[in-house]
């Protein structure tokens, strides 16, 4: 399609989108924290869409330190950490500094949609810095000197099939295809792999695959990889034969292979982590679209086995949404509220837990020392908190998301307002430079930030 065609294209869908919609009638801060103020529904005939033109960075552009963590005494530099890259989206810190990154995009497949709606779905995601053909390569980056710039980019892993999650552990390095878990021998500090990597387990997608990236971590002790997979629809308008193994995280053993649901009723989960103190899993999920600017909030929770969130039939514990056929009172009942919400049509991707305190293997050969920074006070400010990385909006009419906020915990649990740690993603006509995906914290406690839409990694030091 032309530009000028797809400009048209988005010209008209917002301008009826936007027509239809309701204003924000509360301010946007109640979309936030361990107790939100839900709206009622608004439902219209054309959804709202809403989304930022990816026009990338300009020369010399950077995102911002927000300004509620600016310390003139003790700044936060942003540098460019590696630039060039096809759509960075996932970030891997591994035991010796060493940083891998998943160049990917979505796998030529449905994506949920047809018709008008799946046409005019490609046209957006395009206009938004998406839709493109899929590097598919994880890159490994390093950064010999540690002066924020990575002086070495090797691709590691190519011909993959829409990389997204990955893991190290016990020699091993695991990469979730949005088909497959691979598993593949890894030495730390090795520039390649030798061996073809195997499918481990297999993972929900076909030619229907709606929410198509998988996410990955693995437990403390090595045995047990958490894979977060997203619905494949909104709220189950394809059949829930559709969403088998889908709306959850799967647990899957990482000697064998063998998989089950860990949790359920999660739309869209993406980004996982361990909470340092308590050790508990967390993650971030995309809540469902079409109720209004301000429903429902995408969240940050804590995630035990056996858990069930709702999806598609409730949001927020037990609020029905009245677009889904009825469930068994029993089910709905069952329904867990999240721990913590993160503003609606956020698109919250990225979750990391900030923790200084890391130290690295035999093979590391890095101390973990913040002093090299000259921003050690306000790093320090960061211990513990979750870092999460907001993509960006498009079901909204006002923009949200497009930064990247820390959310304060104490004693294991959310414990405060957010921050923004990382914004100016938007030009002030509106157009986006970037857009962040996946964060991390090196071995030496400096934060890193995929922007798949200027294809740079940031660094915060």
């Amino acid at each position: 399609m032309t530009k000028i065609r797809c400009w048209i294209v988005v010209a008209l869908i917002t301008a009826l989108s936007g027509c239809a919609s309701d204003a924000v009638n509360l301010p946007a801060s109640n979309e936030y924290g361990t107790t939100p103020q839900l709206v009622a529904p608004s439902r219209s005939a054309l959804p709202t869409v809403s989304i930022a033109k990816a026009v990338g960075w300009p020369e010399g552009g950077a995102p911002m330190i927000g300004k509620a963590l600016q310390d003139p005494e003790n700044p936060i530099v942003v540098t460019r950490f590696a630039e060039g890259l096809d759509h960075p989206r996932w970030l891997l810190v591994l035991p010796n500094n060493d940083v891998l990154v998943a160049e990917t995009n979505k796998p030529a497949s449905k994506g949920g949609f047809s018709g008008i709606k799946g046409w005019v779905a490609r046209v957006m995601m395009r206009y938004g810095g998406g839709g493109g053909a899929s590097a598919n390569r994880i890159t490994l980056l390093r950064d010999s000197d540690h002066d924020g710039v990575a002086d070495l980019q090797v691709a590691l892993l190519e011909e993959l099939n829409s990389p997204f999650g990955m893991a190290y552990a016990n020699g091993y390095l695991y990469v979730a295809n949005t088909d497959a878990v691979l598993k593949v021998p890894y030495t730390l500090g090795s520039l390649e792999i030798e061996a073809p990597p195997k499918v481990l387990a297999p993972l929900p997608a076909g030619d229907l695959n709606h929410h198509w990236t998988k996410g990955l971590v693995i437990d403390l002790d090595g045995r047990t990889l958490y894979v977060s997979v997203g619905s494949n629809s909104n709220i189950g308008e394809n059949g829930m034969d559709a969403e088998y193994k889908r709306a959850a995280i799967l647990a899957v053993d990482a000697e064998t292979g063998s998989t089950r649901v860990f949790a359920s009723g999660l739309r869209n989960p993406v980004g996982m982590a361990f909470e340092p103190s308590s050790g508990a899993l967390w993650t971030v999920v995309n809540e469902r679209d079409e109720l209004g600017d301000q429903l429902v909030p995408d969240y940050l929770t804590s995630v035990v086995d056996g858990d069930f969130f709702g999806w598609p039939y409730s949001y927020w514990g037990d609020i029905l949404d009245e677009r889904v056929a009825s469930a068994e009172p029993k089910i709905v009942a069952s329904a867990r509220a999240p721990d913590y919400a993160l503003g609606a049509h956020t698109a919250s991707l990225g979750l990391t837990f900030y923790h200084s305190n890391r130290s690295s293997d035999d093979n590391g050969a890095v101390d973990n020392l913040l002093s090299r920074s000259a921003a050690t006070a306000s790093f320090q400010a960061l211990e513990g908190m979750a870092i999460v990385a907001q993509h960006g909006s498009w079901n909204r009419s006002v923009p949200s998301g497009y930064k990247v906020i820390v959310v304060p915990f104490s004693d294991g649990m959310p414990s405060g307002e957010p921050e923004t740690l990382l914004e100016g993603f938007l030009s002030t006509e509106g157009d986006a430079y970037g857009r962040p995906v996946g964060v991390a914290v090196d071995v030496l406690g400096a934060i890193l930030v995929a922007d798949d839409a200027g294809d740079v990694i940031w660094q915060l030091r």
